[in-house]
């Protein structure tokens, strides 16, 4: 059995990067690894695809003669692969008979993720070669500065997470940028990790629409994710290899890998991967890249404003976690 990570995630996100990273530190530990790009307009990468989509149809060539947009031109180009997934079966064949692990580059289109389901298509079939999968959904950190953009996050992630149907990984990138970035979170790294209880971000996504006339929609995009209790991330910084390895290993664990040759000499690891702690790896995270509460709002905390009012703040007791 062949183990691999399906890369999703919007444009400028790191999904090209991850694959190469990715790459380099899974071979440097001694595993086979092959890069499938699934990307027909990725024609820039770091790294050299094992198998490529642009050796079946490319997104310029489907533009110009079906004259379609670049979206549009996406769509088609993954509705072909599907197609011809023979093609792509027949290139892997040799590579999955010597024990590969395969990394999936793939486009950074939300809908083929949200909406489609061509790419769920695609994983199914692999999945009956079989390869056990996992996805591996990147955000840009950045998000977590601003409420409503974190909360678009966790829609697309959870509408991912329904539409593929696979052993799902978010994670937070470019989380060294922290340290540019820091100063405007509202609370603590681990809140938004843990999607802790989402109520204590309304107040800070309802203090632009004065009228209130979204703060009843608002509640109820929170509520719907929290009843639905599926998402969560983890932290990465892809140059830090400690970061690198602890994604690894809950990667592992996701797609079965740490399980697949599971002997005596191994029980150590799995032992080891079953002790992953996300609250206190965030808390490191934010320690080692940032410093200990260097980015909380004193408002957050429930401090004066300048008007004199108090903000609510988060009580520690009260404070409810999602587990996952």
């Amino acid at each position: 059995m062949s183990f691999g990570q399906f890369v999703i995630g919007p444009p400028g996100s790191g999904k090209t990067t991850y694959c190469f990273g990715i790459q380099q530190f899974l071979g440097a530990v001694g595993r086979k690894v092959a890069i499938v790009n699934l990307d027909p307009a990725n024609d820039r990468v770091p790294y050299t695809p094992t198998i490529d989509i642009e050796e079946l149809i490319t997104l310029d060539d489907v533009m110009q003669s079906l004259d379609l947009g670049p979206n549009g031109g996406m769509i088609y180009c993954i509705e072909f692969l599907e197609k011809n997934f023979k093609w792509l079966e027949d290139r892997m064949k040799s590579y999955i008979d010597q024990g590969y692990y395969f990394i999936f580059d793939c486009p950074g289109q939300v809908e083929l993720y949200t909406h489609n389901p061509t790419i769920r298509n695609i994983c199914h079939r692999l999945q009956k070669i079989p390869i056990q999968l996992v996805c591996v959904h990147l955000v840009d950190a950045s998000y977590c500065t601003d409420p409503a953009k974190y909360i678009s996050v966790l829609m697309v992630s959870l509408c991912t997470m329904m539409m593929l149907e696979l052993p799902h990984i978010n994670v937070l990138s470019k989380i060294d940028l922290i340290k540019q970035f820091g100063s405007e979170l509202d609370f603590n790294l681990e809140y938004y990790t843990e999607v802790m209880d989402l109520s204590y971000l309304l107040f800070h996504l309802n203090q632009g629409d004065s009228d209130n006339k979204y703060a009843k929609l608002n509640e109820a995009v929170c509520e719907l994710i929290e009843d639905f209790n599926l998402v969560g991330f983890t932290t990465l910084c892809i140059e830090d290899k400690e970061s690198v390895a602890n994604l690894v290993k809950q990667i592992d664990k996701a797609n079965g890998y740490i399980f697949g040759g599971l002997t005596a000499g191994n029980e150590a690891i799995m032992q080891a991967a079953n002790l992953t702690d996300s609250l206190t790896e965030a808390r490191e995270t934010q320690r080692r890249f940032q410093g200990d509460g260097a980015n909380i709002h004193k408002h957050s905390l429930g401090q004066p404003t300048a008007s004199g009012d108090v903000r609510p703040g988060i009580d520690p007791e009260n404070l409810q976690i999602i587990e996952h």
